[in-house]
């Protein structure tokens, strides 16, 4: 497994147990893992965002529904749209590609989790 999608795990294990600081320490080696140009903006953006999402427990977020509900299968879904609609068209710039890397790579450690919090 690369190195940036088991540090991925890590974080989601930490933000599935809502240690925060261990989660945000896992968040800043992910960030400089991707970098600073736009794909790493992009990347960076998504992590942020999950934290964030969780740590306000917003009910209206994806990664919230999807952690409280524990569906597999939309996630499995979503990982699969976001791979192959999203991630393979040209249009899409880095940014987007950064972003929605994040998303696939977070969702297929949820995935790989054999027990969800």
């Amino acid at each position: 497994m690369p190195a940036r999608e088991m540090r991925m795990e890590m974080f989601l294990r930490a933000l599935l147990k809502r240690d925060f600081s261990r989660a945000k320490a896992h968040a800043e080696k992910l960030q400089t893992m991707a970098g600073n140009d736009e794909w790493g903006k992009g990347y960076s953006r998504a992590v942020n965002g999950f934290i964030s999402a969780i740590k306000d427990n917003d009910p209206d977020a994806l990664i919230v529904q999807l952690i409280n509900g524990g569906n597999r299968e939309k996630a499995g879904k979503l990982r699969e749209h976001f791979q192959k609609t999203i991630l393979e068209h040209e249009f899409r710039d880095d940014y987007e590609k950064g972003y929605y890397t994040a998303w696939v790579e977070f969702l297929g450690a949820y995935l790989n989790q054999k027990t969800l919090a």
